[in-house]
């Protein structure tokens, strides 16, 4: 089962040239999932050849604006293109005040339905549950309400060995059975275990999404030994003071955080416009943590 992320958007506050405001495209069994939607998101889905039409889900995980400026344009292009499927769109309760006004004055009735969730800001909780996987929030420690997300798989049902079911003419129709792990019996009173004619699936793995916030543990729980976790790191230790004002966490403390948990890989992000080179944010994160990389915009990272 196809599980990965690419990155559109890697600045925080302000885009940079080769740096735009956050956005991540999450491709979960070749269904998309937009992780936020920063001023520039759609230049970015046609520069990387992410198919809009193919979102059926996007996440806003606060009301600043790099994290949703892009939503409307996004949402008005797929209106004017002509689609017809419903999407899901979860946030912040004031987010669909924004959108309403923005349609209201400009007479635009979207050809499709925008299906709204609100997202409680003081409440973990799971907000998605489809057949893939399902989505957790975390509460996060910004200077608004703000939330990250955990992307968990749910675990596929067992797999089939042909050989072995073509060999005892096993019925096609008892196929399904074996996938849930019930034996197989013959007609002729024999059983046959089911570990002997399936294989178990893969592992389930999880993506963290830590979109703003300080260093805070209150989340710790839900990320421990996660595969892949998204940090923001927008600033260098140097500039501690800076990051607690402003309620960001530096790139030290990002490895620290993957450290902590006995995350399997950190991609950081969210890096100020102040920095030119991210060298120095990479190699700090990594003095804690090496299995940190960049969130370079249009590099894919399979989960």
């Amino acid at each position: 089962m196809r599980f990965d992320v690419t990155i559109l958007g890697s600045s925080s506050a302000t885009p940079i040239f080769n740096r735009n405001p956050t956005a991540q495209a999450l491709n979960i069994n070749e269904r998309l999932y937009l992780i936020d939607c920063g001023e520039g998101t759609q230049q970015q889905m046609l520069r990387f050849d992410i198919k809009a039409s193919r979102i059926d889900y996007i996440f806003i995980s606060h009301l600043h604006g790099d994290h949703y400026l892009g939503l409307v344009g996004l949402l008005s292009s797929l209106h004017l293109n002509g689609r017809k499927k419903p999407i899901t769109l979860f946030g912040p309760a004031h987010l669909k005040e924004i959108i309403d006004i923005q349609f209201k004055y400009s007479e635009t009735k979207l050809h499709f339905d925008l299906d709204f969730k609100s997202i409680d800001p003081l409440k973990s909780e799971i907000i998605l549950d489809n057949t893939d996987i399902t989505v957790e929030t975390l509460i996060l420690d910004h200077r608004i309400d703000c939330t990250g997300f955990v992307f968990r798989q749910k675990k596929r049902l067992r797999k089939i060995n042909k050989e072995k079911t073509e060999l005892l003419n096993v019925p096609v129709e008892y196929y399904s059975l074996l996938k849930r792990g019930v034996d197989y019996f013959t007609t002729d009173g024999k059983t046959y275990a089911n570990s002997e004619l399936t294989s178990d699936s893969e592992a389930t793995k999880a993506y963290g999404y830590c979109s703003d916030t300080l260093f805070n543990d209150r989340y710790f729980d839900q990320i421990k030994n996660i595969d892949l976790l998204y940090h923001e790191a927008t600033f260098a230790h140097n500039m501690l003071d800076r990051a607690n004002e402003t309620h960001h966490t530096t790139a030290l403390q990002a490895g620290q955080i993957a450290q902590l948990n006995g995350v399997k890989k950190l991609l950081i992000g969210h890096f100020s416009a102040r920095y030119k080179s991210l060298i120095e944010l990479l190699d700090e994160a990594r003095s804690v943590f090496p299995e940190t990389e960049l969130a370079i915009e249009g590099k894919t990272f399979v989960i």
